[in-house]
């Protein structure tokens, strides 16, 4: 219950809002922005309930990266600048991400208050049941210098995939941003600026689990996986009746094409 009045209220402070909520955008991709220079690093811990793992939990020395393209994410989800809190003993301004798309996942992420990074996220299910939550418990004095660059989605790959796919069904918000072969294997990756789906065309269906569908095309197989609701998933590929892969070849770099 608190989680859905969280999300009531920062739905309507949008609405309400909508230079403020604009504001709340920018702060916090010129953060992300920053964060492709500068780095925090520390002890963190990871844990990662979608997909299951034997293992949820786990520590490291950084966040995990969080695959953010601000022209979508702008474009999709309702960002809110909430309160202040405290991770790894330093004062974080919290942004809760809600996307317009009432299926995919919502985010939550911390930045210091000083540095103007990244020192927590979190991503839920659209039930609110936690899926991925990553928080530094302790960090270093000094910034590490990264490189990031963000690629943005190549221009006429929607339109190829769905030459590729026809009858395919894109989740709303959803856009192709990147395609991979390994062998038969051609794996399409989604974004709505920051939750991932991966589409996969191969030989083989792959095992039936939450979070993910797979339905046999014309001899081949096509999958959908991410947090998206199972219903959401089946409607993406249930009008799919041909699969024609090599549509896709122009969009694949040298070393893709190669199996």
């Amino acid at each position: 219950m608190v989680g859905r009045a969280r999300r009531a209220w920062v739905t309507l402070a949008a609405l309400l809002c909508p230079q403020a909520a604009a504001a709340d955008v920018d702060e916090l991709l010129t953060a992300l922005k920053r964060a492709r220079m500068l780095a925090v690093r520390g002890q963190a811990e990871v844990t990662v309930n979608f997909p299951p793992r034997p293992e949820p939990s786990r520590r490291a020395a950084q966040l995990p990266a969080v695959p953010v393209l601000p022209g979508l994410l702008a474009r999709n989800f309702s960002v809110v600048r909430g309160g202040t809190d405290t991770v790894a003993g330093r004062a974080a301004t919290r942004y809760d991400l809600t996307p317009h798309n009432v299926g995919a996942g919502r985010w939550t992420l911390w930045v210091d208050l000083v540095w103007r990074l990244p020192l927590a996220f979190e991503e839920r299910r659209p039930g609110g049941e936690l899926a991925r939550r990553a928080t530094f418990l302790k960090v270093n004095a000094a910034l590490a210098k990264v490189s990031r660059p963000v690629a943005l989605p190549p221009a006429g790959l929607r339109a190829a995939l769905l030459q590729a796919l026809p009858g395919l069904r894109l989740p709303d918000g959803f856009t192709p941003v990147d395609v991979k072969k390994q062998g038969e294997r051609w794996t399409v990756t989604l974004s709505d600026g920051i939750n991932v789906l991966v589409l996969v065309t191969a030989p083989r269906g792959v095992q039936a689990a939450p979070g993910v569908t797979s339905r046999p095309v014309a001899g081949s197989f096509v999958w959908l996986v991410g947090n998206l609701p199972q219903e959401a998933l089946d409607s993406a590929l249930s009008g799919v009746h041909q699969v024609r892969p090599a549509r896709l070849g122009t969009f694949l770099t040298a070393a893709d094409s190669n199996p």
